[in-house]
């Protein structure tokens, strides 16, 4: 296990795969009542063709930022970000987009939260029902189509979502911290079904979490992010064989890598309980 080279380095490697994701130099800053906070600092990425890119940090460090920034929700930045090789701003027909809170809408079926975006684009109903039918049953809720949110679990509702956005058939996939809400048996389970989706479809997927476990679970590459401002750490490689289960969870290789991560983001979790406390000192607040 080793990290590896930054991503101008890496994609220069003859035959290497040319990327479908670069975020080239990003840097976010946002004016507060305390002064100017750079929250990401000169971050640059680059991603494969059906790469799954894992994003983790320490809180504060600026994931979330960064993916507003690559979904085209955040403007105001300098770098770019570029899709295919075209420099984007703002949303993208290539990038969906899955979130931490559970987005589905409660006054409408299963099937009909997954066809609502096929509705949008006008397709015709009998095709966009056939397509939303496909990915409900992809997601593994057969059965369920004429359920309510209200009437399934967390979990459920976030295949709902995750469904709802690979109806689109985005190129890229984002997701933001989808499971947090989740216990940990769950969270374990429903990365055993992203994994299943991610290798049929071949899906690209950068996704931002604060699980270790989760991240290695998942992840071909994993980008450490340092405590505010958020920069590059380290890239690591996670050399675990595909395809891959939760049971490897317990393999003394996944061991290895969820140690070696955890003494980074210690490092920067610790920077980020002192500058805390430190506030809270210069605020007159409790220690």
């Amino acid at each position: 296990m080793s990290a590896v080279a930054m991503p101008s380095e890496r994609d220069a490697v003859p035959g290497a795969a040319e990327p479908i994701l670069v975020v080239d130099r990003i840097v976010k800053r946002f004016d507060t009542p305390d002064g100017t906070l750079t929250a990401v600092d000169d971050v640059s990425l680059s991603i494969k063709p059906g790469e799954f890119f894992g994003v983790i940090g320490p809180s504060g460090c600026g994931k979330s930022t960064l993916f507003n920034v690559i979904g085209g929700l955040l403007d105001g930045y300098d770098g770019a970000v570029r899709v295919g090789g075209e420099t984007v701003r703002g949303p993208h027909p290539a990038i969906g987009m899955i979130f931490q809170e559970e987005s589905t809408f409660p006054w409408r079926s299963v099937i009909d939260n997954v066809a609502f975006p096929l509705e949008i684009a006008g397709m015709p109903k009998a095709e966009r029902y056939a397509r939303a039918g496909h990915f409900v049953s992809l997601v593994g809720l057969n059965g369920f189509e004429r359920r309510f949110p209200a009437e399934l679990s967390g979990g459920m509702r976030q295949r709902v979502s995750m469904a709802r956005t690979l109806a689109a058939e985005p190129k890229i996939m984002l997701m933001d911290e989808p499971f947090a809400s989740l216990d940990e048996q769950t969270r374990l389970l429903l990365g055993d079904k992203v994994l299943q989706i991610q290798q049929e479809l071949k899906q690209t997927t950068l996704l931002i979490t604060h699980n270790i476990t989760e991240a290695v679970q998942l992840s071909d590459r994993i980008m450490v992010m340092t405590y505010r401002p958020g920069k590059v750490k380290r890239i690591v490689d996670i050399d675990l064989p595909r395809p891959r289960t939760s049971e490897i969870v317990s393999s003394e290789a996944f061991g290895r890598y969820v140690a070696q991560i955890w003494n980074d983001l210690r490092e920067e979790a610790t920077r980020g309980l002192l500058d805390d406390e430190s506030r809270k000192l210069r605020a007159g607040g409790p220690s």
